[in-house]
C-alpha cells in the first residue's frame, strides 16, 4: 500500500512561486507513475503534471512554461515547482501514483494524497 502526503501549498500572491512535495511511503514506487492533478473551486480536477518512471516528464501546455515537475528518488519525493503564479493556479493540488504508464484521466490512479491548497492573490 502506497501513501502519499502533499506539502507546500499556501497564499502566495500573483507572480510568486511554491514547491509542492509529495513523499511517498509504505511500499516501494519502482515502475509507479506520479502525477499531480488539481481541482480549482467549483470546477472539475484537471490532470497538472506527470512523471514516468523512467523520468520521462509531461506537462500541461498552458502552464509548462511556468511549471516543472520532478522526483528525487531517493528520498520518495515527487516535487512540483510553480512559478509565476497566476489567480488562475488557485486550486487544491493532489499527487496520485500508479504502477505502470502514465495517463492524464484521473480514474487511472488508485494511491492520491490529501491535497494542499494553493491560494494565489492578484
Amino acid at each position: 500500500q502506497l501513501r502519499l502526503v502533499e506539502s507546500g501549498g499556501g497564499s502566495v500572491q500573483a507572480g510568486g512561486s511554491l514547491r509542492l512535495s509529495c513523499a511517498a511511503s509504505g511500499a516501494t514506487h519502482v515502475g509507479y507513475c506520479m502525477v499531480w492533478f488539481r481541482q480549482p473551486p467549483g470546477k472539475e480536477r484537471e490532470w497538472v503534471a506527470s512523471i514516468e518512471s523512467d523520468g520521462t516528464t509531461n506537462i500541461l501546455n498552458s502552464i509548462k512554461s511556468r511549471f516543472t515537475i520532478s522526483k528525487d528518488n531517493a528520498k520518495n519525493t515527487l516535487f512540483l515547482q510553480m512559478n509565476s503564479l497566476k489567480p488562475d493556479d488557485t486550486a487544491m493540488y493532489s499527487c496520485a501514483a500508479d504502477y505502470g504508464i502514465c495517463s492524464t484521466g484521473q480514474y487511472e490512479y488508485k494511491y492520491w494524497g490529501q491535497g494542499t491548497q494553493v491560494t494565489v492573490s492578484s
